[in-house]
């Protein structure tokens, strides 16, 4: 089972919260071009099937024993994925504090340490497209390009949009004890409505997805609570700093910002903030979608990161990749107007009130949990068993 101990390759301040901690990485494919894909909350390498096969020409990974005609080089390209810590076949740290996104760059660097990878195209989900601007403020120089799929910038941007529908899937989400219940809010999370009544052949997607859920759940594991809540410490602590972004610039690589419109969990305008605070590297590329954009416009996003891949290898200049305006870029080199001052405070205000108003629902949802597992001890235990 391939596996990068993550402390072989950090050491001093880069060793902080690594404690032993051993990510579960696969290869596909074969080729000088090296694409690293970083998954999202909850999720495993296997995530990025749809994207491997278009990358690399194969899912079929190269540690399995298959007949050398499975194997594809994809047009010289090989990807990498990986179980995020916290969940899959990598180590699951106790405390909280050993997941940050910034440790969980670290994970993805030692990861390219691990395969003798000098850069790479950097490609992430959700949660993973944090831990990818996070390596890439980090380490800009291994950084060929960004790819930034349903990205926020962390904090309250990981609030959901606040209305019925999100906070049915929210207590729908904590109650989720089997892969049965957990399969079936998954679909509401990851997918647009319209997608999942649609029909193939005479089941709608919605029952054919539903299967393929509880299949993949049941073989992975529900995840356990240490990597659930350490990956949500991750996402609540997420930052991208002034600092951040200006390295991240200052590189001059090329970066793709893809989202889907309807995606409940990570909002779109979060997604397009960012991408105008990167001017003039970030291109926007919208969808019809839900939060698995990658999934559900399967080819449309593959397009996308291969159109990055490309242009990136042309060299061609940031202001022709681009598909913001130079007025409203939002460019860290261009002063901010009394106006946009004004506007940005306000969206922060009402953002830090989203955050309250949300996490007093979810402190009362966790005491009124917690309060019926004290109520029937018993029937909780055999359950868990």
């Amino acid at each position: 089972m391939p596996l990068c101990e993550v402390s072989k390759y950090q050491n001093g301040v880069h060793a902080t919260g690594n404690n032993g901690t051993k990510i579960f990485y696969r290869t596909y494919g074969q080729g000088p071009v090296k694409v690293l894909l970083i998954i999202g909350l909850a999720g495993t390498h296997s995530s990025w099937d749809p994207q491997i096969k278009a990358l690399a020409g194969t899912i079929t990974p190269n540690d399995a024993e298959s007949p050398a005609g499975d194997r594809s080089s994809g047009g010289g390209v090989e990807v990498c994925a990986f179980d995020n810590r916290g969940m899959g076949l990598s180590s699951v740290p106790t405390k909280k504090s050993e997941y940050t996104t910034s440790i969980m760059a670290k994970d993805a660097i030692a990861i390219m340490d691990h395969l003798g990878w000098e850069k790479a195209h950097i490609f992430g989900h959700s949660m993973g497209a944090m831990i990818s601007c996070k390596l890439a403020a980090m380490m800009p120089e291994r950084v060929l390009s960004l790819g930034l799929l349903n990205v926020t910038g962390g904090g309250y941007e990981c609030i959901p949009r606040l209305d019925r529908q999100t906070l049915s899937i929210a207590v729908r989400f904590l109650k989720a004890k089997t892969p049965e219940q957990r399969a079936a809010v998954d679909l509401d999370t990851h997918y647009s409505k319209e997608y999942l009544e649609e029909y193939v052949g005479t089941k709608t997607r919605r029952a054919v997805l539903y299967q393929e859920y509880v299949k993949g759940i049941s073989a992975s594991g529900m995840q356990s609570n240490c990597g659930f809540d350490g990956q949500i410490n991750a996402c609540w602590t997420h930052k991208i700093s002034r600092a951040d972004l200006e390295s991240i610039c200052s590189a001059g690589f090329l970066i793709s910002v893809i989202h889907g419109r309807v995606d409940v969990i990570a909002q779109l305008s979060h997604g397009k903030r960012l991408a105008k605070k990167l001017y003039p590297y970030a291109r926007m590329v919208e969808l019809p979608g839900g939060h698995l954009v990658s999934h559900e416009r399967t080819e449309e996003v593959n397009d996308a990161l291969l159109e990055l891949i490309k242009a990136s290898a042309s060299k061609i200049s940031p202001y022709d990749w681009t598909n913001f305006p130079m007025k409203t870029s939002g460019s860290l080199t261009r002063k901010s107007s009394p106006e946009g001052s004004r506007s940005s405070v306000m969206v922060d205000i009402i953002g830090r009130l989203q955050m309250f108003f949300f996490g007093l629902f979810m402190l009362a949802f966790e005491y009124m949990r917690r309060g019926v597992s004290r109520l029937k001890p018993v029937r909780v235990n055999a359950a868990l068993t």
